[in-house]
């Protein structure tokens, strides 16, 4: 029998539990996230039903649904561990200079590829006993990750996340065709019927969530279906199969320019219609004043942070430090 609300302390490990029961459905999952074990999640969950008196989670098929009772204290749960997150990070003073913190960011490998450098060379300057760790990125759990904490922010495009996870325009993505650049038969400016030709390599991103679904819906409906031969879920991938082949890909300019030289491309305007992507720096509104973070994203920002030909996008370079979003609409609180 779960126990009265009267026994119950409530604490914030139990709103922590409740918080990612709310956004996973599954107690696999959450314990996976917690790093518990399902038998301690579940007696937190029963203890959470007795001070709550209500099932809160139900399950339905594969899942664990939201009761109405939680879904009405799910804005209260969430604001007090943003208030306490805020409490705990925003007075824990951050000096680059002297700080030995690990960041941790996800991103495509296009941009890791492409800004990785630069952004190396200037915490050596500025913060030489900062690291950098690399996430493996897993859009699936991107927005957790964040919550969480588990990563410091993400770059990239994905349009679908929530209001929760705030956003600041960094650069535009536009694409070439590359090629091998000994390759035996395509020019500099080749046609679209010599381009359709050829056998691609494409870069796919299904399921992702990021905004390269668009190039690759273009080029698959562009391009002959047996013409496409192979899919990758990589750019680097993409380019160093292209320089030892006769495959063709389209990828982005920024990071094609980048490997050109190391791996034997030649680069070509594509001769059809590509969208142009525009990249985003993303992170939870519960760090936003964590000075560590607020530096990080605002050395991103300073170093990478180009105008967009796009209308309505957010060009204003950020103060160093306190990155200013690009979607007003994540910054409202």
């Amino acid at each position: 029998m779960p126990p009265d609300r009267t026994e119950l302390d409530l604490e914030l490990r139990h709103l922590r539990v409740f918080e990612v029961l709310l956004r996973e459905h599954s107690l696999t999952r959450a314990a996976e996230v917690l790093g518990v074990t399902q038998p301690a999640l579940s007696k937190t969950l029963a203890a959470l039903r007795g001070y709550f008196a209500d099932p809160l989670f139900i399950r339905v098929g594969q899942r664990m649904e939201p009761t109405a009772k939680a879904l009405h204290v799910s804005g209260a749960v969430r604001e007090i561990l943003d208030q306490m997150t805020s409490l705990r990070t925003a007075h824990v003073p951050f000096h680059p200079a002297v700080s030995a913190r690990t960041f941790r960011f996800s991103s495509v490998d296009s941009g890791t590829i492409r800004h990785l450098p630069a952004l190396i060379a200037a915490i050596a300057e500025r913060a030489p006993n900062v690291r950098l760790q690399i996430v493996p990125l897993d859009v699936t759990r991107l927005e957790s990750s964040l919550e969480s904490g588990k990563l410091d922010f993400a770059t990239g495009s994905f349009p679908g996340l929530s209001k929760r996870i705030r956003r600041q325009f960094l650069w535009s993505v536009s694409y070439v065709g590359v090629a091998r650049a000994d390759h035996p038969r395509l020019k500099d400016k080749p046609s679209l019927k010599a381009f359709t030709a050829e056998k691609h390599v494409l870069v796919y991103s299904a399921g992702t969530g990021h905004a390269h679904l668009r190039t690759e819906r273009a080029i698959e409906k562009a391009v002959p279906a047996e013409n496409i031969v192979l899919k990758v879920p990589s750019f680097v991938s993409a380019a160093v199969l292209v320089g030892m082949t006769d495959l063709v890909a389209t990828l982005p300019a920024g990071m094609a320019e980048t490997l050109a030289p190391h791996v034997g491309l030649r680069l070509f305007p594509v001769p059809m219609k590509t969208p142009s992507i525009d990249i985003f720096q993303y992170w939870h509104e519960r760090f936003h004043r964590d000075p560590g973070s607020e530096w990080i994203r605002g050395l991103f920002a300073e170093l990478f942070t180009r105008p967009s030909s796009h209308p309505g996008a957010d060009t204003t370079p950020a103060r160093r430090g306190t990155p200013r979003d690009a979607n007003r609409a994540t910054a409202s609180r």
